[in-house]
């Protein structure tokens, strides 16, 4: 899998309530969680965003409450991946329970200025800065994470297998 867009980047300490105001956690609406998508940080990026975006962040991204709602508010808003220095683990597993991958890669982000244009491999788990050349390695995803990923989480992921029969309900 291949990812292309623009870096959004941002600092550390990314929470929830950043990331989606709890005014808007009334509802599960993607396109409605979109609309205010990063909001209180930067109010051009529910606007701006374009879909493959890449938001670019520093230590502790996702940190706060277990909502399902930041995840789903950047992907909605067209957010193909994030690339942080690290994540509060449980918005990376709902970001990859919801289909939106996360990798962590501390020098890229050092690197990434707002707007650089990058490609993310998320098999080899290789960041490209175009502007560079740079290449930036993270960790690899596993083949079955791949999977769940493609199928766009881990609802979709099931329900396909159950469907094939390969798991047991």
């Amino acid at each position: 899998m291949r990812f292309q867009g623009r870096a959004w980047v941002f600092g550390d300490n990314i929470d929830t309530d950043v990331i989606i105001p709890g005014r808007y956690l009334n509802t599960t609406d993607p396109q409605e969680l979109a609309a205010h998508c990063m909001e209180g940080v930067d109010p051009e990026f529910p606007r701006k965003v374009q879909p493959g975006d890449i938001v670019v962040a520093g230590r502790n991204f996702g940190s706060g409450s277990s909502r399902e709602h930041a995840p789903l508010s950047l992907k909605a808003a067209g957010v193909s991946c994030v690339v942080a220095k690290s994540f509060a683990r449980i918005f990376f597993r709902n970001a990859i329970n919801i289909g939106l991958p996360v990798l962590e890669c501390p020098e890229a982000v050092e690197a990434i200025q707002p707007g650089d244009e990058l490609e993310v491999r998320l098999d080899s788990g290789e960041i490209l800065h175009r502007r560079t050349g740079q290449v930036f390695r993270a960790k690899p995803y596993p083949p079955f994470m791949l999977e769940l990923i493609r199928a766009g989480g881990l609802i979709p992921y099931t329900k396909a297998r159950l469907r094939q029969g390969s798991v047991v309900a």
